[in-house]
């Protein structure tokens, strides 16, 4: 195995049965967004290795059914030097204030650009391994363990829902048609949709569906707008903009609910206006009571913004 380097942990992909001669033109073309001159340094650079940890070598015969480790590279991709706030960091927990806009982990295009890798680097942890995640376009809390078997017993606290979250969020005042009376609670399921992307609602026992809760409260309206606090009582992907956007209260900025929107057109003036604002739960390791508060706020649209 190959260690992490500059914050990037290797990758791994298991080699296929294929008309391949050497291990070097399997990865040329299983990942042509590197060119062939690229992948050629990182094998001659020992950047590639099999699964005994052995560096391939350029000619080195293909054999399916094995595994080999990489680092992953994004060429082009634009890096902010800004550091990432740290809320809180002792022998066991890290806790950032993730900005919009920004992965928690590597995916896509998005490498060194994102919430784990910055914050490998800015602490020099290279054992930094996320126990949770939130939606790129959501900021706010984010809570990492500083060793990889530190894991268990807080991801144990978010299986058996002993974290309380409590995020904010922008939508607008009431939905077009009923209103809505808060405070409430959606109780609804939810399954994976036709794209990839989003989630929907479905009824209950549909195929694949799950439970999603979610309590809403309404705190402060402003024209046609309102600030919500929002407390998941499960752990859905895109529970809170789906439940939202169910209400017909769409979260102001949302590019995905209720209409998906095309992919790289991100309005930095306009993110999601979703805030992962508070997270407690008692310490399994120390046993200490913890509560972390987001330094962020959600600003109201000016009269002279136009939002969706």
């Amino acid at each position: 195995m190959l260690p992490v380097r500059n914050g990037v942990g290797p990758s791994r992909v298991v080699l296929p049965p294929g008309p391949w001669a050497t291990l070097l033109d399997f990865l040329v073309q299983r990942f042509p967004q590197q060119s062939a001159a690229q992948w050629r340094a990182c094998v001659d650079a020992g950047e590639v290795v099999d699964a005994g940890g052995r560096a391939i070598s350029a000619t080195q015969p293909y054999a399916p059914h094995g595994k080999l480790f990489y680092y992953r590279h994004v060429h082009g991709e634009t890096v902010d030097g800004e550091p990432v706030p740290v809320l809180f960091q002792d022998e066991q927990l890290v806790v950032a204030d993730k900005p919009h806009f920004m992965p928690v982990t590597p995916s896509g295009p998005y490498l060194q650009q994102t919430l784990l890798v910055r914050l490998r680097r800015q602490l020099d942890l290279p054992t930094l391994t996320p126990l949770h995640r939130i939606d790129r376009e959501t900021a706010g809390l984010v809570l990492f363990a500083t060793r990889h078997d530190l894991c268990g017993p807080y991801k144990a606290l978010f299986a058996g829902r002993q974290v309380s979250k409590q995020y904010e969020a922008i939508a607008p005042a009431q939905p077009v048609g009923a209103p809505v009376q808060f405070p409430l609670t959606r109780h609804t399921h939810m399954a994976d949709a036709e794209h990839f992307m989003q989630m929907r609602e479905v009824p209950a026992g549909s195929a694949a569906a799950r439970e999603a809760q979610t309590f809403i409260e309404q705190l402060q309206v402003q024209g046609r707008w309102a600030r919500y606090r929002l407390h998941p009582l499960t752990g859905r992907r895109h529970q809170l903009r789906v439940h939202m956007a169910a209400l017909g209260l769409p979260i102001l900025g949302d590019r995905i609910y209720p209409v998906l929107q095309p992919v790289n057109t991100d309005e930095p003036h306009n993110p999601l206006r979703l805030l992962a604002q508070r997270i407690a739960f008692s310490d399994p390791v120390t046993g200490q009571r913890r509560d972390f508060v987001s330094g962020r706020t959600l600003a109201f649209p000016s009269d002279a913004e136009t939002c969706r």
